[in-house]
């Protein structure tokens, strides 16, 4: 694509040829030449090539080079690599900063518009995705995380976030979207919340003095009301524009998700408001613009997840049940768009995610059956390349999002889960997804799988009669599908491979422990910590040959290894394997038979000593289990005096059902040889043991010195207590005379 001469004209042509033609945009990101070019127009546009030395005309070729570049920011991963190349970002930025008194209004929205859509494109390569999986290609991920952390640099949000008072509505929407699609990481959250105009900025330095936080000078600072940005935001949803309140709704869901303090802000009354802000945003849940129903919905739901995010439980349900009124009307709906109903699943996605409550209430008021339904009705069963070639993106991106919210409202309970699998036979859809060529829809397929093969009864059933847990052992032992798939696939596995499960057998047989071990070896410590997990699940109520397979390919050194890394996740992994491999006298014989006593003395007391509640847990039933095997196992405890120490040290604090299984080991310890009284009586677990019994409903009990902790925390321990008393009885009644 050759353009000779840049005038007003030529450029409107061009914008013209270029929207909706991704191999018109194709040819313009691959002229090199001309995208410099557009990005200079974008400063100063060449005399030599404007149509007269009018300023207005000037300020025409800004305008629609503007617009050409805004077009193709979208679609094409060669333009945009095009753009970040030639600073298409610092250029709008620089334009904005020159902007003069006198400039025409439609250049300073072009402007902004400009930069919202290059920087919503940038964000979207950067992730996470706003709505659904997408792939880009390494390199360009590389590039446009540097250009945007340079946005969020604090001399660019000092270019445009004051553009939000602009006089213009046009600029105060274009900066609004901005924030709301490329603000995706808690550092660019901060720092746009953080942000304050000069003249506030002296106020706030000089109001406090030097040891006090700024949100707690007085009871009007800007950080009482979210920042500046959301009391700016937050007026805007005052005024009668639709578009501005879309935006600002927009903009205040991205501030508001996992965000704590933003979120808590927005509960609360602000001075001389008439209502709290959420309050607002529900009121506009109603309104008569779909859009807004739906962003306002989406902003509600992050507002109410963060704001309970600390204290599970106190989710404001009646609050959230107007955000379920407004996907359920929606979801209902036969007039609304393809757009607005994937809007509606991942709405619905935010809201419940990791929520049990909230997936029971969604459950329960039918918006499930109605994801359900809507999943099955656009997804053929019949598998056909024309099916796959022919269906629109948003039919694609439709499915994804409904699998998606059906896998987290399945994620808890067992009645839900059988509802969606034998109530409303949804597997079919999943099976039918799990080999589509899209990828967003292969790893919500896996991601809904997993969560129905969390039931054991599907598992035996569903799963194995139609065949779709083979289907996706396929997918997990592709080499060349895409990481995210296969992680979903792996988490599905570490279900399929339990020992209620008919397919454990199978799958070893097919090449489960070949793959685990290429995805051990992966950078991702995500996928290794899966890897683990499925090698630990597998080891569960394993017979001996399933053990010893499993560690011809884990080997000893390298489980050793893992349990002393330095990521917990990975260390608490290792632990339940070693656990599950001692789950019988037969499996500590054969922990004992390959492992040194010292290494292994060493390798328990680390994981008593971790900070990590899981790694102890796992490291206490490991030790409890070894209690279980014969005297000379038993022995090598006490053989070993820091770990007797280390179980005293963790009984301290530990919460109950890591307790537990340390009470229990001493109890089956002190019944095989009741003549380790003195070495339980020294270590000071003798003394603990009485504080345990002593148990009463939430009262701390001090303890004796000498651990790393000198205070239990009792809440509700019964269990321990009782167990404690087992112990103590049995030393009661024993004679320390005759000990030797």
């Amino acid at each position: 694509m050759t353009v000779r001469t840049i005038t007003t004209s030529t450029l409107k042509t061009l914008k013209n040829s270029v929207i909706g033609n991704p191999a018109a945009k194709l040819a313009l990101a691959q002229d090199t030449a001309l995208i410099h070019l557009l990005v200079n127009c974008l400063k100063s546009p060449p005399t030599s090539y404007a149509d007269s030395d009018t300023q207005r005309s000037h300020d025409d070729i800004r305008i629609e080079s503007a617009h050409v570049i805004a077009s193709i920011s979208y679609g094409s991963e060669v333009a945009l690599v095009s753009l970040i190349h030639a600073n298409a970002l610092h250029a709008f930025l620089f334009a904005l900063s020159n902007m003069k008194p006198h400039d025409p209004v439609q250049l300073k929205s072009a402007l902004a518009r400009g930069l919202r859509v290059l920087s919503t494109a940038i964000a979207e390569v950067v992730g996470p995705s706003q709505l659904g999986l997408r792939t880009w290609s390494p390199d360009l991920r590389s590039e446009a995380k540097v250009a945007l952390s340079y946005l969020f640099e604090f001399n660019c949000l000092n270019i445009f976030i004051p553009l939000l008072a602009d006089p213009s509505s046009q600029t105060n929407i274009a900066i609004a979207q901005l924030i709301g699609t490329a603000v995706r990481s808690e550092a660019h959250r901060n720092a746009v919340i953080e942000w304050l105009p000069p003249t506030e900025r002296s106020k706030e330095i000089k109001g406090r003095r030097g040891w006090e936080k700024k949100e707690l000078v007085n009871s009007s600072s800007p950080a009482r009301q979210g920042g500046w940005v959301a009391r700016l935001l937050m007026s805007f949803l005052q005024k009668k524009d639709i578009k501005l309140q879309e935006a600002a709704l927009c903009a205040i869901s991205s501030l508001a998700m996992d965000n704590t303090v933003v979120a808590n802000t927005l509960t609360r009354a602000w001075p001389d408001a008439v209502d709290t802000p959420l309050n607002i945003i529900l009121n506009l849940t109603k309104s008569r613009s779909t859009d807004v129903q739906l962003t306002a919905s989406l902003c509600a739901a992050h507002v109410l997840r963060a704001n309970a995010s600390h204290h599970p439980g106190s989710v404001d349900y009646s609050a959230a049940l107007n955000v379920i009124h407004v996907v359920n009307r929606v979801l209902s709906s036969s007039s609304e768009t393809p757009q607005n109903k994937i809007k509606t699943c991942y709405t619905l996605y935010h809201l419940v995610k990791d929520d049990k409550d909230l997936c029971r209430e969604v459950y329960e008021r039918g918006t499930l059956e109605k994801v359900v339904l809507l999943a099955k009705r656009i997804t053929p069963l019949e598998r056909t390349s024309e099916w796959e070639e022919d269906e629109p993106e948003s039919t694609l991106a439709l499915r994804e999002a409904t699998l998606t919210v059906i896998a987290a409202i399945s994620l808890f309970d067992n009645n839900i889960r059988r509802e969606v699998a034998d109530d409303l036979h949804l597997v079919p859809t999943i099976q039918v997804s799990l080999s589509h060529k899209n990828i967003g829809i292969r790893h919500a397929a896996c991601t809904c799988l997993r969560a129905l093969s969390r039931a054991v009864s599907i598992i035996r059933t569903n799963i194995v009669d139609s065949k779709i847990g083979m289907e996706l052992f396929a997918i997990f032992k592709k080499e060349d599908e895409d990481p995210r798939v296969t992680y979903a696939a792996l988490n599905t596995i570490c279900n399929l491979v339990n020992d209620f499960s008919p397919l454990r057998p199978k799958l070893l047989d097919q090449g489960l422990l070949p793959r685990l071990m290429q995805l051990l070896a992966s950078d991702d410590v995500n996928m290794r910590v899966g890897a683990l997990w499925a090698m630990r699940n597998t080891l569960r109520t394993s017979d001996p040959s399933t053990r010893q397979t499993v560690m011809t390919h884990l080997c000893w050194p390298r489980l050793i290894m893992l349990c002393n890394d330095s990521n917990p996740e990975i260390q608490e992994q290792a632990m339940g394997i070693l656990r599950n491999l001692a789950e019988d006298e037969e499996g500590v014989d054969y922990v004992f038979e390959s492992i040194d006593t010292e290494t292994l003395a060493n390798c328990i007391t680390s994981g008593l000593e971790s900070s990590n509640e899981d790694v102890t847990h796992h490291t206490a039933c490991f030790l409890a289990n070894i209690a279980n095997g014969s005297r000379e196992e038993q022995d090598f405890i006490f053989a070993h005096a820091h770990i007797i120490h280390a179980m005293h040290d963790c009984m301290t604090d530990a919460k109950s059902d890591t307790r537990c299984p340390l009470i229990s080991c001493i109890l089956s310890l002190v019944q095989s040889n009741i003549h380790r009284k003195h070495e339980l009586t020294e270590a000071g677990i003798t003394s603990t043991l009485r504080h345990i019994c002593d148990w009463t409903a939430g009262v701390s009990v001090s303890m004796s010195p000498g651990g790393r902790h000198h205070r239990i925390h009792i809440d509700d321990d019964k269990e321990a207590a009782k167990l404690a008393r087992s112990v103590l009885d049995l030393l009661e009644h024993s004679n320390i005379g005759d000990l030797p």
